[in-house]
């Protein structure tokens, strides 16, 4: 199936039909069938699998997951073509919805494009950044040019929202949502086309409001002997402000002194204590649950 759907991209992409009603194409059958080699070899299955994240799903045994079988190259590539399969079956063999999910699996037309070079695949970096923040796949909505000027002509924009970004040329719009504001809108002569267009918009829309990172993405691993640091280099990025620290020292019975810390920045709601023996790990210590609750709010916890 896989195989099947690549050629007739391929076909598509690379070739036409001529005047006098001849399929005529750019490429020859032997550099065709080198471009679709590389597109159906295990690496890059693979690691179309990485980057979606679909290990995470796999119900493997105990033995496998010994040996740390989901990160072998074949099994992912397994799993690349299991998941084509069942869209198959679910879909009847639609050729067209087939080929809708291998052009989004593979990025095709990313790579039909622009090959092995290093021009940004927006449709992979958006999915990446809503997967780390909600944890699901972007939706794409996908209508003609007409029906979606149809759809703005009867829709009143929100003025406190951001209104719908528009790019492209195209009889296919593709629109994007990744926020409660009006849609990224892309349009093209295919589904892909649109689609990159509109994941375009969205990076650049990210990026330009200082949205592409967060203090998560900053602070992959957060701990106590890092603590502090951690909290001074958010601030330093102008992710808050800096950390306040304020000391109490008393005593135990026997005269041994007992030092207690809080810690705060003016942006969050909430101190947090830390009592040890030593100032400097009363100090970490509630450096540490502060960097943990402004990482766990930021992530959709509740200051």
């Amino acid at each position: 199936m896989l195989d099947l759907v690549i050629v007739k991209a391929l076909s598509e992409y690379y070739g036409d039909v001529n005047a006098r009603d001849e399929y005529e194409c750019e490429y020859s059958e032997g550099k065709l069938t080198e471009i679709k080699k590389k597109l159906v070899e295990s690496k890059m299955l693979s690691a179309r699998i990485d980057e979606l994240g679909f290990t995470d799903f796999l119900i493997m045994g105990k033995g496998d997951r010994k040996i740390n079988a989901q990160n072998d190259i074949h099994v992912k590539e397994d799993l690349f073509e299991a998941i084509l399969g069942a869209v198959a079956i679910d879909s009847d063999w639609n050729m067209q919805s087939m080929q809708d999910a291998v052009e989004m699996m593979l990025h095709l037309n990313h790579y039909i494009e622009n090959g092995d070079s290093e021009v940004l695949d927006y449709v992979s970096l958006i999915q990446q950044w809503q997967q780390k923040r909600i944890g699901e796949l972007p939706d794409y909505c996908f209508k003609s040019k007409d029906d979606y000027n149809r759809y703005r002509l009867i829709n009143c924009w929100n003025l406190n929202q951001r209104k719908p970004i528009e790019a492209g040329e195209g009889n296919i719009a593709c629109e994007l949502r990744i926020d409660k504001g009006e849609p990224f809108v892309g349009f093209g002569y295919s589904k892909s086309q649109a689609r990159m267009v509109a994941a375009e918009l969205a990076y650049n829309y990210l990026d330009n409001n200082g949205l592409l990172y967060t203090m998560s993405d900053e602070i992959s691993e957060p701990s106590p002997e890092k603590a502090i640091n951690q909290l001074q280099e958010l601030a330093q990025k102008g992710y808050l402000t800096m950390p306040i620290y304020d000391f109490e020292e008393t005593y135990d019975d026997n005269g041994n002194p007992i030092w207690t810390c809080e810690c705060s920045i003016k942006d969050f709601n909430e101190s947090y204590y830390q009592t040890c023996r030593s100032k400097k790990e009363a100090k970490k210590q509630a450096a540490y649950q502060l960097l943990l609750a402004i990482l766990e709010s930021e992530n959709g916890g509740n200051q």
